[in-house]
This record gives C-alpha cells, structure tokens and sequence, in this order.
C-alpha cells in the first residue's frame, strides 16, 4: 500500500497494483480500475516515485523470503 493525501488534508493508503491512471491537469488526479477517482495533493513525479519504492519493496521482500544461506 501507499499513503497518498486528498486535497483536504486526509491521508489514505492505496493499494497501487490498482491504479488505472494518472493525470496531472493541474490537480493530481488518480483513477482507479474499479472506477473511483481520487484528487490528491501529491504531484505526478511524486506518486510515481512511491510507486516504485512501493514495488521495490515488494521484491526486497520475495527476494528475502526466497533466499537461502550460503553453505
């Protein structure tokens, strides 16, 4: 999940797997693939960036799962 604020000043977390499309027109606006549309605060460039920390966190977290120790 990622934590984006509304333009009144509420925090929300997503889920970014979900995320259809963006628009930054001048307000940041975020559909989502079962139709809701939210308007946020955060800019385009800035979601963007917590969305792939988001999916390296994603992978960081396979990839630890999946590791085995060196023998």
């Amino acid at each position: 999940m990622i934590t984006v604020t509304r333009l009144d000043h509420t925090r929300f977390a997503v889920n970014p797997d979900l995320v259809e499309r963006v628009y930054a027109a001048p307000d940041t606006t975020m559909h989502m693939v079962d139709g809701h549309v939210y308007v946020i605060e955060e800019s385009l460039d800035e979601l963007t960036a917590l969305i792939v920390a988001y999916r390296a966190r994603v992978l960081a977290a396979a990839h630890a799962l999946t590791s085995y120790p060196e023998s």
